[in-house]
């Protein structure tokens, strides 16, 4: 009998509770598989850019100078026809003749002569090129103007190619991306914190409230935004956290007037009465019944927000306010391939991909976002 009453006691507790509006949101955007495959994608593109550097044989600002624009390849490098001329080339710097030469599977061993005393020194230019490694050198003659010289051919990979300046663009275009990703959603992030709780108050309060409010936007409307930047590099020097006040302290103003224009319609619908005559404040209101049905449009501002701040970002680096060298940020290097794009195509391609499919998966979200808030749907 007891566990008969228990049973029933808790069947009606869950009846109680129930399901709140942001359980059926959740459950909406997850029956969307565009919506779904998109947070796939966005979150391996993210993992790809914070953990991959990490993986990566290449630093993003370490420079070969023998592979300026190599072509992306998932063979190794040097090829088979680079290494002899790479090898008679630095021996020829060293001011030594190559008398013979084999080249094996993996390193080299040179008979080397000068009509002076060879300097065993001779091994460093070997081992400054970014063909070699581990270069020694010994058998001398008794006169010590021949000698034999080995060193290890050092194996490189480039699966997106390098750049202009020989620089590994896979490393490159993930470290890009933690730039790009970071400055984009984190000020957009800001922008819309900001913009929704000011507009929405302004919105509401209404009055004199609300004119005053509006005002101070348009006097920040009529700052040149360039000069805005200018201030804060002044200030602060440029950094990541500039870009992040820059256009976050900026873009905030449209979203502010998008919640102020829906929360003059929503504070006349009749729940939003209803909740006034039962006593709730406004901090109540806004949070529970203004704002909630204003993030259908916020989500769809942020889908174009985070795209606008990558292209701002670009915008200010290429100004040299922005992201300065050796880093660099998808913008940048899109930048940098278009300018490459005959003789290297590549440049353009592997950045690109990476920047098309965060946008196009942002897009998607927010579709999938959009739905699932919508209040009509509920």
């Amino acid at each position: 009998m007891t566990s008969t009453t228990d049973e029933r006691d808790l069947k009606a507790a869950s009846a109680v509770r129930g399901r709140s509006l942001w359980d059926d949101a959740r459950d909406r955007l997850l029956a969307n598989k565009a919506a779904v495959t998109s947070m796939v994608v966005l979150v391996a593109v993210a993992i790809a850019c914070f953990i991959g550097p990490l993986l990566s044989p290449h630093d993003y600002d370490e420079v070969y100078r023998e592979y300026v624009k190599v072509p992306a390849s998932l063979e190794p490098y040097p090829r088979a026809d680079q290494v002899t001329p790479e090898i008679e080339s630095v021996l020829r710097r060293a001011r030594v003749t190559v008398d013979e030469l084999t080249v094996e599977s993996g390193n080299f061993t040179a008979r080397i002569s000068s009509p002076r005393k060879i300097d065993p020194r001779v091994t460093r230019y070997i081992d400054r090129s970014d063909l070699f490694e581990n270069a020694e050198i010994y058998d001398f003659s008794a006169d010590e103007k021949s000698a034999t010289v080995r060193a290890d051919v050092k194996t490189l990979y480039f699966f997106f190619g390098t750049d202009s300046n020989g620089r590994d663009l896979m490393t490159r275009t993930l470290i890009a991306g933690r730039v790009s990703l970071t400055i984009g959603l984190l000020a957009t992030f800001v922008a819309i914190a900001i913009g929704v709780v000011y507009g929405a108050v302004s919105g509401y309060l209404g009055g004199r409230v609300d004119l005053l409010m509006m005002r101070i936007v348009d006097i920040l409307y009529s700052l040149p935004f360039i000069f805005f930047v200018i201030l804060l590099v002044v200030f602060f020097g440029r950094n990541f956290v500039l870009m992040f006040i820059a256009v976050g302290a900026v873009e905030w103003l449209d979203m502010a007037r998008i919640v102020r224009g829906q929360t003059l319609s929503l504070k006349r619908q009749e729940f939003v009465q209803a909740a006034e005559a039962l006593g709730v404040d406004n901090a109540g209101v806004l949070k529970r019944h203004i704002i909630p049905n204003t993030l259908g449009q916020v989500v769809i501002y942020m889908t174009l927000l985070v795209p606008k701040v990558i292209l701002l970002e670009s915008f200010l680096s290429f100004l040299g306010l922005g992201v300065q060298e050796p880093m660099t940020s998808w913008g940048v290097l899109i930048s940098e391939g278009s300018r490459n794009v005959q003789g290297a195509a590549w440049m353009l391609i592997f950045p690109s991909i990476f920047l098309t499919s965060t946008l196009f998966a942002l897009n998607f979200i927010g579709d999938g976002l959009r739905d699932a808030l919508d209040p009509k749907d509920r």
